[in-house]
């Protein structure tokens, strides 16, 4: 077993963190306190990553992307989990789903996003319909070559900026052994087309500065042309893009936790009381012990997810497992950050409040830790019967 990064992985780690560093930690303050990223910015961040050749790494280079592996996608997304994601989700990572489009739809949708010449958001969550996806109303009735679509979503990230939006919708229903089942289709929506509406969501308090919105369809039509996939595939469409999507949050979690943990660790190794620096105290010193404990064991679940995601080989169970520990592990972190820090660690001189309230979400969105323990215990049981 060689847990040794290769030379090229370890150019794109320093590369990416110089990157965070420069480019994204002097906004961040403003940002936090405004809400609000500047088009501008927002733009300007694109652009430089554009000039290093990130844009859209994610993808083959095939259709123009930098065609990195998932382990190595995973160590970029690491790194981009130190700084803000309000400024982070400039640096374009599309939506992997995308590489299901077809001919016509590659040349509207795909290449454009993976050029930076357009944004996407992916839309799924409903008022009513969280984790059981299928519980969506949001419908979409067949009038002839088109479908006529009502309902709303909610809970999207970064709508505000997209160009067009990846939506689940249901289309019809069938009948099953455990009762009637929605059939879901994924569309493809552009901002503008009649009868749809992104607006503002919800004030958060993780992550100010990326937002969420609303998304509103009354009698909103599309055509056939605009469905991505197969009709009324598109649960199969979801599972196979919320892989990379869970990992993407635990890697994502393990950047932001060993940002917390260097502020910690630099604090107990200069602040002294009783004439002594306090880490030289067991009640400090055991703490960041168990915090870079978890730090590393977090860090190991999720490349080994990644690279099992490389192999072909069965990956659910491993995702599920580093989503679940790796966003726990965040809030358990950040939490002993502030301990460690006293007072000061929740005063607004300091980012740790904001990774603090940041972690929150971790655990909920793409997957909660409910459902993830579920993937996980019935990735166990099935195979005994049970």
């Amino acid at each position: 077993m060689n847990f040794a990064l290769t030379e090229e992985q370890q150019m794109i780690v320093d590369t990416v963190r110089s990157f965070v560093e420069t480019e994204i930690y002097p906004h961040e303050d403003a940002v936090e306190r405004t809400g609000v990223v500047p088009r501008e910015l927002g733009q300007e961040i694109a652009r430089k990553c554009k000039e290093l050749g990130f844009f859209a790494c994610n993808f083959p280079e095939e259709v123009g992307g930098a065609g990195l592996d998932h382990l190595t996608f995973t160590l970029v997304e690491r790194e981009l989990g130190r700084g803000s994601m309000g400024l982070t989700v400039f640096f374009g990572r599309p939506s992997g789903i995308l590489m299901a489009c077809n001919e016509e739809q590659r040349e509207r949708y795909l290449l454009p996003a993976v050029r930076g010449e357009k944004f996407d958001a992916l839309a799924m969550t409903e008022p009513d319909a969280g984790s059981d996806v299928r519980g969506m109303k949001c419908f979409a009735r067949q009038d002839g070559d088109d479908w006529i679509v009502n309902g709303t979503k909610h809970f999207i990230s970064h709508a505000d900026i997209a160009d067009f939006v990846i939506v689940f919708i249901a289309t019809g229903e069938e009948q099953t052994p455990r009762g009637p089942k929605k059939k879901i289709t994924c569309f493809l929506v552009d901002r503008g087309t009649p009868g749809f509406e992104i607006r503002d969501g919800y004030n958060s308090v993780s992550h100010r500065g990326y937002k969420n919105c609303i998304l509103t369809f009354d009698d909103c039509r599309l055509p056939s042309s605009q469905i991505l996939g197969e009709l009324h595939k598109g649960f199969d469409l979801a599972n196979d893009w919320l892989y990379a999507t869970r990992l993407t949050v635990a890697a994502t979690s393990v950047g932001r936790a060993r940002r917390a943990f260097d502020y910690a660790l630099s604090y107990a190794a200069e602040r002294k009381q009783f004439g002594k620096p306090i880490g030289a105290n067991q009640g400090v010193s055991f703490k960041l012990a168990d915090m870079i404990t978890e730090i590393d064991a977090a860090d190991l679940l999720t490349l080994s997810a990644a690279w099992r995601l490389d192999q072909g080989l069965p990956s659910n169970r491993e995702i599920a497992s580093a989503k679940v520990y790796a966003t726990e592990m965040l809030a358990r972190v950040t939490d002993e950050a502030i301990q460690i820090y006293g007072g000061m660690g929740l005063m607004d001189d300091l980012p740790l409040a904001r990774f603090w309230r940041d972690a929150r979400v971790e655990r909920i969105w793409d997957g909660t830790s409910e459902i993830q323990r579920h993937i996980i215990s019935r990735d166990l049981l099935r195979p005994l019967g049970a």
